[in-house]
């Protein structure tokens, strides 16, 4: 069988907790995932979740590493022709310049559930040519 891996890697601090754009992009991503394994397997593709803790040190050496996206190693704006942005975020995060994900004429903060989709058919459909 084929296989979809969807790693979604986010800031935890040390009371395991987040901040509110990075909850939003896990639920999002949990929902999505979970919808693209209900579609993918009857195509012979196993989906694959992956979720990638990022502690404080490894956050302050790059904070756009925090909430991202990797669909079988490629970032999700890359499979959807979007851009990697910054702004500025809170709680957990404190004042760091945070992922943003542009795409068409939205900006989103926290990645919503029908990119997550679009991108894990994007890439569910290379590995049917294959």
């Amino acid at each position: 069988m084929k296989k979809l891996t969807i790693q979604w890697q986010r800031l935890l601090n040390d009371k395991k907790q987040t901040c509110p754009r990075c909850s939003d992009t896990g639920e999002a991503v949990r929902i999505g995932g979970l919808k693209l394994k209900n579609t993918l397997t009857e195509l012979g593709i196993e989906v694959e979740l992956v979720e990638k803790e990022i502690d404080l040190p490894e956050f302050s050496n790059n904070p756009l590493q925090s909430n991202s996206i990797l669909i079988n190693g490629k970032l999700l704006e890359e499979w959807v022709g979007g851009e990697t942005g910054k702004s500025k975020c809170c709680d957990v995060c404190g004042s760091s310049e945070c992922r943003t994900i542009s795409y068409g004429e939205n900006t989103f903060e926290s990645i919503p559930e029908n990119l997550i989709i679009k991108a894990g058919l994007l890439a569910a459909a290379q590995l049917i040519d294959k």
